[in-house]
């Protein structure tokens, strides 16, 4: 199954179906199951951003599964669309105009018992060591 390697807050806000897209810099055509996998890395800034979710943020697991469902690019038009989603999640791709990249859309979110395994770039794939 495909992995991709999230990291925390944004893996754990996916897997309580609290953000619903993630964000790259390169396209993907891959369409399907996808597990979300909590790298070891923080985004600091954010932690304390979301701190009063009063969630848990493991790290070097996999945590949820998902669909992938599109491949969006984020323009003018996608960004408004995320503010009227989600203004509070999105607001760094709502405010960073000059980002380029693309959104993936996830769909049927379900947190799963922790899988302890070292993450990797890009979409990887995880054959349930």
């Amino acid at each position: 199954m495909k992995v991709i390697t999230i990291k925390q807050p944004f893996a754990t806000l996916i897997a309580e179906g609290i953000k619903l897209y993630e964000f790259r810099t390169w396209k993907t055509k891959y369409r399907g199951e996808l597990f979300i996998h909590a790298g070891l890395g923080i985004d600091k800034k954010a932690m304390d951003k979301y701190k009063d979710l009063n969630l848990d943020y493991p790290k070097g697991c996999i945590i949820a599964k998902c669909s992938l469902m599109d491949c969006i690019l984020v323009d003018d038009d996608f960004r408004k669309q995320l503010e009227s989603e989600n203004a509070y999640v999105y607001s760094s791709m709502i405010k960073h105009k000059e980002w380029e990249g693309y959104a993936f859309k996830l769909e049927n979110i379900k947190k799963i018992e922790p899988i302890k395994v070292k993450g990797k770039l890009s979409l990887w794939d995880y054959k349930g060591e």
